[in-house]
């Protein structure tokens, strides 16, 4: 059975058509102005879902970098401050060689004392070192200090530490344990120290706390050591998030970004093909006489 078709039928289908290419070429063309494969979610939903993830993980790798770099600088500073504190050291137990020569008179041993008082000055300014308000040497402690009093006594919390996560899995300690590294109040270096001025005050030979200076010293080092190997693990880290962050962009372009030469030969030929159903439609539709006398 043929069913007919009327002038009116072929304008609807026509008209139909029209709109459908012109749609495609108003998609094509907003896709051309932002270059994004995706401009709302009905385009690709599953596509959206997949970029949306990436855009997520991504998030996630930006916010282990700021959390590296964070604990970069808490162990830089650390870093920093131990190698002061060494360098103390080294520099009191020289002194505390100079004091036991027998040929020394009393005056210039107390110039000795002086200058060991205040380099445990010094060292106590380095056990109390901060960074951006917080003392390195104090884990999560929220006291002025890491160390007051007289002998400095170790304001930390018990079995605290700072730490960053580094990775979904991982995190790195980023503090370093100041009633470790330092002992506390009368066990401390500093009051090993003060002992030893009091002794060359005293005319006494204060060679015989070198060996207690001397595991201070050791104690110290190995704490900077400890620190320098966290330091390691987060420049790992860094280079390891780095990598994925590349990978999860390209990840993410290649859902998201529109490739400007498909889209330009796109939108070029569906212009083409627009005109052509325009020309094709207006020869096809021509109005008859009849049309002008309904």
């Amino acid at each position: 059975m043929l069913n007919r078709v009327t002038n009116q039928t072929m304008a609807a289908a026509a008209q139909r058509n029209l709109q459908a290419g012109q749609a495609k070429l108003a998609s094509l063309q907003e896709k051309g102005a932002t270059l994004q494969n995706i401009t709302r979610p009905s385009d690709d939903p599953a596509a959206l879902a997949a970029a949306l993830a990436t855009r997520g993980q991504l998030q996630a790798a930006d916010q282990y970098s700021n959390n590296i770099s964070d604990g970069t600088g808490w162990l830089n500073t650390a870093d920093s401050a131990l190698g002061q504190a060494t360098n103390v050291l080294n520099r009191i137990r020289d002194l505390m060689l100079q004091a036991s020569n027998g040929s020394l008179n009393q005056p210039a041993k107390d110039a000795i004392a002086a200058e060991i008082e205040g380099l445990n000055k010094d060292l106590l300014a380095s056990a109390n070192t901060k960074y951006l308000g917080r003392n390195v040497f104090a884990g999560n402690s929220d006291a002025a200090a890491a160390f007051t009093g007289q002998p400095p006594a170790f304001n930390g919390t018990p079995v605290s530490s700072v730490e960053r996560r580094v990775d979904a899995d991982r995190t790195v300690r980023v503090d370093a344990d100041g009633g470790a590294i330092f002992g506390d109040g009368a066990g401390s270096v500093f009051a090993l120290v003060g002992d030893v001025v009091a002794a060359i005050r005293a005319g006494a030979d204060p060679s015989g706390r070198l060996d207690a200076v001397d595991d201070r010293l050791k104690t110290v080092i190995s704490g900077r050591a400890e620190v320098g190997t966290r330091q390691s693990l987060l420049e790992q880290a860094r280079d390891a998030v780095a990598a994925q962050k590349v990978t999860l962009e390209s990840r993410r372009s290649a859902i998201e970004d529109a490739d400007i030469g498909q889209v330009v030969l796109d939108l070029k030929l569906q212009e083409t093909n627009y005109q052509v159903a325009l020309a094709v439609t207006a020869k096809v539709l021509q109005p008859s006489l009849m049309d002008f006398l309904r």
